[in-house]
């Protein structure tokens, strides 16, 4: 799914038209089989715990908690790839977090892409008593007490979320789940370069990407080595207008556009070294259905890994 020089799709869920209040939720098992069917790479599920209507963003994740609805998905469809954009590690404890990951990696398996974040939603804090400002020191220690439970038998763990000691998680994976960050994680970037297996930064217009891209990638090189590749992901809110000419529109952290000019725009951030498109759909205006039905018979295509 993920290699140098080419880029590849996803969706995020939920697949419908919505725009500032929460989603319906229907159909989204026949919608996540026909983005199957049509060959996109993945579906993308968020993290929300609580409704927050001062928030920005005011809408509510896919309403059901994202490991719930990816495994419930993952159990309707047969090899797409399914990835969480992005597990807020400080508002969930990393033991939990292992033990749920691998039991969706040994259910599913190499179909579980794991996108984490340090959060950005107060009321989640709130609502969990953790200390939003603490949120960076509160990701790294989670991120490193995950990591040991996950991957090293009977480890020797002392934590503040916990002490492990003559125990051991299970089931463990068979190998390394892609684990990526998302922004900075409120951490340096060489930390998201050293750590990370790839990173997903947020909606830029290509030139601007470019420098983000080349400065994470000279960084992934110093820690390790020239040949290592780190996918770079990016997330896409899109409107596809029904006339195929339509211009270019700049939305907000997306664009308005028809199929031509997205296919001029995606080619764009591949050059750039964008890997992977999370397609956003949810402010359409055209039935959604009909959306994912053109992107993957006439914009995925020309962009197919050989």
């Amino acid at each position: 799914m993920l290699q140098p020089d080419q880029i590849t799709f996803g969706l995020t869920i939920p697949i419908e038209n919505y725009d500032e209040s929460p989603p319906e939720m229907k159909n989204q098992v026949q919608m996540a089989q026909l983005a199957e069917d049509l060959n996109f790479d993945s579906l993308w599920f968020q993290d929300v715990l609580l409704e927050d209507p001062t928030f920005e963003d005011p809408a509510t994740g896919q309403i059901f908690d994202s490991l719930i609805y990816l495994t419930y998905l993952a159990a309707h469809t047969k090899k797409i790839n399914l990835g969480t954009a992005a597990l807020v590690m400080p508002l969930r404890h990393p033991l939990r977090t292992a033990k749920e990951v691998a039991s969706i990696e040994k259910l599913f398996p190499e179909r579980l892409m794991f996108g984490i974040s340090s959060g950005d939603r107060r009321k989640d804090f709130e609502g969990l008593n953790i200390p939003i400002m603490e949120r960076g020191q509160w990701f790294r220690e989670a991120f490193h007490f995950f990591n040991e439970a996950l991957y090293n038998e009977f480890p020797e763990v002392h934590s503040s979320f916990g002490t492990m000691n003559r125990s051991n998680i299970v089931p463990k994976p068979e190998k390394r789940i892609p684990t990526f960050m998302t922004g900075y994680c409120q951490q340096t970037l060489d930390w998201v370069a050293e750590h990370g297996d790839g990173w997903m930064f947020y909606p830029q217009r290509p030139t601007q990407q470019k420098q983000t891209i080349s400065q994470y990638r000279e960084k992934v090189k110093h820690y390790h080595g020239d040949s290592a590749f780190r996918p770079f992901f990016m997330p896409l809110p899109l409107q596809l207008e029904e006339d195929q000419n339509a211009p270019i529109e700049k939305i907000p952290a997306g664009y308005k556009v028809g199929r031509n000019g997205l296919l001029d725009l995606i080619e764009q951030y591949r050059s750039v070294g964008v890997n992977h498109l999370m397609f956003g759909l949810a402010k359409n205006k055209r039935p959604v259905e009909e959306v994912v039905q053109e992107l993957g018979e006439d914009i995925l295509p020309p962009f197919k890994i050989k």
